[in-house]
């Protein structure tokens, strides 16, 4: 299987069990029909039940219905443009409008097209003018730095130094040992990163890419660190390690490398991702095929415990912040045929508000037959209104679609690439995703039209 879960699955203590990893791979091989979305309420920017869907139930459950008499108003005829106006002229509303297909102000490769290496993962700066991505060359795996226009900034390979105690930058093809460096997060001004590396040694540490190029060992620990993403607002660092026994979420100053646990061994987490003001702490925690979102203060005296937001037997993944705070998007595997095979995405409200189980959370999907993809999770645009993701459409080869959460329409993306993924947006609006080209992932770059 090409590699929908990539060797991240090393971190023993921090990877998915081995049954949750043949589910997703089982999800490109699945020939299926799409499964149907649930209705959006209209206006409210979330997922949720319709107005028809709340009427129908008043009926079924035997409810007394108010009825009005007609009223009589002017008839009303809808612009080209989708407007709705009556036969006085007076503009009624706007309707949302969402193409069927959208096209992109453009779609193109950031780097020439190559032969020889897997380029994955893209991960935007915050100043939305660098992408940082993985390359893998046969078991090695670099660190690619690159502007916009192509030029490449650094390729960080990193390896120990023959020296004890010294560590040494290694440009590709010049050591032999497998090296594996991955996981990368940048800092709030996007002039220095942290990822993971195994420094060609076997055991994962995080490691400090600094503004000059510099490179400096975070955390050095008998067992694995990984999953590390930088605060948004602080000179800090969230992380999973396995110093615990099991996978622990710790923060860690960047400055004075201490580290501080958050979670206690009751039970295995993954993937913390921070709110944008960097209050709180997005992880999932569970084991075997059943994971949930859960929510941490770090900040808070005293820490209260991880607050579950969702609480169902079905497979919840890789929650991300919207822009605004105010939702988390995540891939779960609920559906109404109760096949685990069948991804979809749901959003819910990041206060917890919203029903953990049932009816009330399985109303909150609003994508359906996805492709689920751990490394990043659902793509936000910034408007905190939409999400791009990539669609198992097997005849499409799995396209990239668009979702707009206020009319719960879905639209595909005429990217004319095949075989998608590592979908994510910057903050500018501006699309990176990985694409095969003649069997070779490559990293493209695509634009709306404003």
């Amino acid at each position: 299987m090409h590699h929908l879960i990539r060797p991240m699955v090393v971190l023993a203590a921090l990877a998915l069990p081995a049954a949750a990893q043949e589910r997703h791979d089982a999800v490109l091989s699945a020939e299926r029909e799409p499964v149907p979305l649930r209705p959006i309420a209209p206006g409210t920017g979330r997922p949720g039940e319709s107005h028809s869907m709340a009427a129908q139930a008043t009926q079924d459950s035997g409810a007394p219905t108010a009825t009005k008499a007609p009223v009589a108003s002017p008839a009303v005829t809808t612009t080209g443009e989708g407007r709705e106006t009556n036969t006085a002229g007076a503009l009624v509303r706007q309707k949302p409008m969402v193409p069927d297909e959208i096209k992109p102000a453009y779609v193109r490769p950031l780097l020439p097209v190559a032969g020889g290496r897997n380029d994955s993962n893209p991960v935007w700066s915050p100043g939305s003018n660098v992408l940082a991505f993985e390359r893998a060359r046969g078991d090695n795996k670099e660190v690619v730095i690159a502007r916009l226009d192509g030029t490449v900034v650094q390729t960080i390979y990193y390896k120990t130094a023959t020296k004890p105690g010294q560590m040494a930058f290694f440009f590709p093809g010049i050591i032999d040992p497998t090296s594996y460096n991955a996981g990368i997060t940048w800092s709030p001004r996007g002039n220095r990163m942290v990822f993971m590396s195994n420094a060609g040694e076997g055991n994962y540490d995080l490691y400090l890419r600094e503004a000059g190029g510099q490179t400096a060992r975070l955390t050095q620990d008998n067992e694995k660190d990984g999953h590390a993403h930088w605060s948004p607002v602080r000179e800090r660092i969230a992380f999973i390690s396995g110093r615990s026994g099991k996978g622990d979420v710790y923060l860690l100053d960047i400055a004075t490398k201490a580290t501080t646990a958050l979670t206690h061994g009751e039970r295995p987490y993954l993937y913390p991702q921070w709110s944008p003001d960097g209050n709180r702490l997005a992880v999932i925690g569970g084991v075997n095929e059943n994971h949930d979102v859960y929510v941490l203060e770090p900040d808070r005296k005293p820490q209260p415990a991880a607050r579950a937001l969702t609480t169902w037997q079905h497979d919840d993944l890789r929650p991300v912040w919207s822009p605004d705070g105010k939702y988390l998007a995540f891939y779960t595997n609920y559906n109404p045929s109760g096949d685990p095979r069948i991804w979809a995405i749901a959003v819910i409200a990041s206060d917890g508000s919203d029903p953990t189980e049932g009816e009330g959370l399985a109303a909150r999907v609003v994508a359906t037959d996805v492709i689920p993809n751990v490394e990043r999770g659902p793509a936000w645009m910034p408007d905190s209104r939409r999400i791009v993701y990539v669609r198992n459409e097997r005849q499409a080869y799995r396209p990239i679609y668009l979702v707009d959460l206020e009319s719960g329409m879905s639209a595909m993306l005429q990217t004319g690439t095949e075989i998608n993924d590592d979908v994510t947006c910057a903050r500018d609006g501006t699309i990176a995703f990985r694409a095969q080209v003649n069997q070779w992932d490559q990293i493209f770059i695509a634009r709306l039209k404003k």
